[in-house]
């Protein structure tokens, strides 16, 4: 008999995808199959393996995927062949997600199962607002509410207002946006103040995040006038009249920005756009999908025909220690070799593998590097350079013409996804990280994505090499990091800004 397999209830936050958990992050990383709800970030879906099955299940207003019976069925069927099975739920599982019946369907099949709790949107999504759930001295409590429900009569609104209207907590009502009107009736015909402050904050902790407040009496016909729409949160207390946000103005605030590249260049920038205050969105996602497996083994089974390695990239260095590993091989045997790199962060990514580079040029592009080596290395001496199918061949055409011997392996490719043309409308800049990447931005709906540019979105590139590579598709004005990293686009960005107000 096979063995059962085990579940994961997994709470993913209120929407920010940084805020899901470590705990959370690790176990989706090893999930055979996916069971989501609709999630406020897609990002999440990518922490899963390319191999997991992943089975929507969202519940949206008006529309379900899936009852909550067949849902329960789908993780024990799953559980039952032996499956590593996450069940994502947004906010957190056991804060009105159901939870607790799916627990009490794989208990009833003897399904082993693990609960790994999420933040909730009932306190993060109003902390990000700058409201606060308790504050000493004027909210000492705060409930959490269901604003609809199910069960009963066709009145979705749920009971126990007349208990509701005499707290003097905060209450947090979720899932109630289109009860809103209803609510506030039935507290104030229960008691509570007319001028109790309240408020309802919508996409929270998300970019597209609304935060609308007023007295309870006049809170829907607020949100009516703000033409918010669910999800959201309404809050009614005294810890609803605080505004503890930044109210400073930082720099890139109200600026909208996409990223195009891999993860590992998303998150970099990112973080530091964000910090800066800019909405962040993923205008292109690239992967990077090893190649020549079989090649790369050989020459690290022979290194000692080489005098250097050269790293034009993060991806190189860990598929060169990943084939190191594979063919079990000893570190002593880079003894004798000698390293060079394209730039930081290239080098940085070296030395967490204990290697310090030889070389690194001034300026951080191929033809600088190969312009060094020419200067460096001997004539005798032979290269090897795993790097992209797509390197630039400025590295490997001034090697050649200086007579160098050298082996230039493609160790991997990169892919682009498909951007839409629409989910580009609104942003201020686009940042590129390479040529492949502005090729792979451009492979669908051409006309479409250049005539954005040529109507005021502006491209920016880390170095010259990606600009150019925009010019073939007709964009000529792209902003260049003076400095070929994430701190680069980031300060090209900033020295835009401020041109930009010096002309208003």
């Amino acid at each position: 008999m096979k063995q059962k397999g085990m579940v994961y209830l997994v709470g993913a936050g209120p929407g920010d995808p940084e805020l899901l958990t470590l705990k959370g992050k690790r176990i989706l990383s090893g999930a055979e199959v996916l069971v989501y709800d609709r999630l406020a970030s897609k990002e999440f879906l990518k922490l899963v393996p390319e191999s997991c099955e992943c089975i929507y299940v969202g519940k949206e207003p008006g529309r379900h995927s899936m009852k909550q019976e067949e849902i329960n069925q789908v993780l024990v069927t799953k559980a039952l062949e032996g499956k590593y099975v996450v069940r994502l739920k947004g906010g957190d599982p056991f804060v009105f997600g159901r939870g607790g019946e799916e627990i009490l369907a794989l208990n009833a099949h003897e399904i082993p199962y693990e609960t790994v709790p999420g933040v909730t949107s009932a306190i993060a999504a109003l902390s990000h607002a700058g409201i606060p759930v308790t504050h000493r001295g004027e909210a000492q409590s705060f409930h959490v509410i269901t604003g609809h429900t199910a069960v009963g009569s066709m009145d979705t609104v749920p009971d126990g207002f007349s208990q509701y209207a005499k707290l003097s907590g905060t209450l947090i009502f979720l899932m109630g946006l289109a009860n809103l009107e209803e609510i506030v009736k039935r507290l104030l015909e229960h008691g509570k103040a007319p001028n109790t402050p309240a408020a309802v904050v919508t996409n929270g902790t998300l970019p597209q995040e609304r935060c609308v407040r007023a007295v309870l009496k006049d809170l829907p016909e607020a949100v009516r006038n703000a033409g918010l729409s669910s999800p959201g949160i309404i809050v009614v207390g005294q810890a609803a009249a605080f505004h503890m946000s930044y109210e400073g103005e930082r720099p890139l605030a109200g600026v909208s920005i996409g990223i195009t590249g891999t993860d590992g260049i998303f998150e970099k920038l990112s973080a530091k756009l964000g910090a800066m205050g800019a909405d962040i969105t993923r205008a292109g996602v690239s992967h990077v999908v090893p190649c020549g497996k079989e090649e790369l083994k050989k020459a690290v089974e022979n290194l000692s025909d080489f005098q250097w390695v050269v790293f034009t990239s993060r991806n190189g260095v860990r598929l060169f220690f990943d084939a190191m590993r594979d063919c079990q091989e000893d570190v002593r045997v880079l003894a004798g070799l000698k390293f060079a790199v394209v730039g930081t962060g290239t080098g940085d990514f070296l030395k967490t593998y204990g290697i310090h580079a030889e070389y690194m040029p001034a300026e951080y592009t191929t033809r600088a590097l190969s312009m060094g080596l020419c200067e460096r290395v001997k004539k005798e001496e032979r290269i090897f350079i795993p790097r992209a199918r797509q390197g630039s061949r400025a590295l490997t055409d001034c090697l050649g013409e200086a007579g160098f011997c050298f082996t230039d392996l493609p160790v991997y490719d990169i892919v682009t996804d498909e951007v839409l043309a629409d989910t580009l409308s609104g942003l201020d800049y686009v940042t590129f990280e390479s040529g492949s990447g502005v090729r792979g931005f451009f492979k669908d709906q051409e006309k479409e994505k250049r005539e954005l540019f040529q109507k005021g979105l502006k491209a920016v590139c880390i170095g010259k090499v990606t600009a150019k590579a925009l010019e073939e598709f007709g964009v000529t004005d792209s902003l260049v990091a003076g400095d070929y990293t994430a701190d680069g686009i980031l300060e090209a960005v900033l020295e835009d800004r401020k041109r930009g107000d010096i002309c208003l």
